[in-house]
């Protein structure tokens, strides 16, 4: 699991590099509860969203897919990942972050 991680890291740093090298940005999104404006956060590339791009190219087996699947989740919940591979830090954790609102 550390090696798609790693892979994880280094597509989501190409897929960053892209987005800044032709000026794409995201989204401004409003709060429907205080009315702040916002740009949305940056698009990030998934474990999951990795393994499963390696059986839809073909890289992988449908069924191997499934597997890695499984035993990133596992690895996850043990470990205490988020979808991205990085520890889970609980103090962050909040429904609605911003001020004005209430979580």
């Amino acid at each position: 699991m550390p090696k798609i991680i790693s892979l994880r890291g280094e597509l989501d740093q190409m897929l960053q590099q892209i987005r800044s090298s032709r000026k794409i940005v995201t989204p401004v999104l409003i709060c429907p509860n205080c009315g702040l404006h916002a740009h949305g956060a940056e698009p990030r590339v998934t474990v999951r969203a990795m393994i499963l791009s390696l059986g839809r190219f073909g890289i992988v087996s449908r069924a191997e897919m499934k597997s890695l699947e499984k035993r990133w989740k596992e690895y996850r919940a043990v470990n205490q990942l988020n979808l991205i591979g990085d520890p889970i830090d609980t103090e962050l954790c909040q429904a609605d972050s911003h001020p004005g609102t209430t979580g």
